[in-house]
């Protein structure tokens, strides 16, 4: 049986076309989801937590499994002087979702803001995690940007 929790639930419920795949419940990183459901790296999306210099909502950032957040370009992006990265557990915290299981998905109406790397553009559909370990969502890239009210910025470096 599929997994079904608030991010399948809305998904169904806006009749959002996607596909769920379960992976092991555990901490897997990006590199080692791709592995697993046997896809291109680039396509899988892990959801990094940002914060900024003034006391403002932490931001999201979807970048490709086998990329790195470029703070730097974020910052520019972003008109900031400098962003950082918090310790996982203040990521857990700040979003209440464990590591492994953050995802932009599980936290739409929670304030937060989200940019999403550009390569994801020229894809047709990324997979991103379901809001917990072991959930994974493969969706429509444009789709995840409408739903999240994303912008698109080129923020990843490999």
């Amino acid at each position: 049986m599929s997994i079904v929790n608030n991010v399948t639930r809305l998904l169904d419920a806006r009749k959002i076309r996607y596909t769920a795949y379960e992976v092991p419940a555990e901490k897997l990183g990006a590199l080692e989801t791709a592995r697993i459901l046997n896809v291109e790296a680039a396509s899988v999306f892990k959801t990094i937590v940002v914060t900024r210099e003034k006391p403002k909502k932490p931001l999201l950032v979807v970048v490709p499994g086998d990329s790195e957040v470029d703070l730097k370009k974020l910052a520019a992006a972003l008109g900031e002087k400098k962003v950082f990265l918090p310790t996982e557990r203040e990521a857990e915290a700040l979003t209440g979702l464990q590591a492994g299981g953050i995802s932009p998905l599980a936290l739409i109406n929670k304030g937060f803001q989200v940019v999403i790397d550009s390569s994801a553009q020229a894809l047709g559909e990324i997979n991103v995690s379901g809001g917990q370990r072991g959930l994974n969502i493969k969706l429509s890239v444009g789709v995840l940007a409408k739903l999240v009210n994303a912008r698109f910025a080129e923020v990843g470096k490999t």
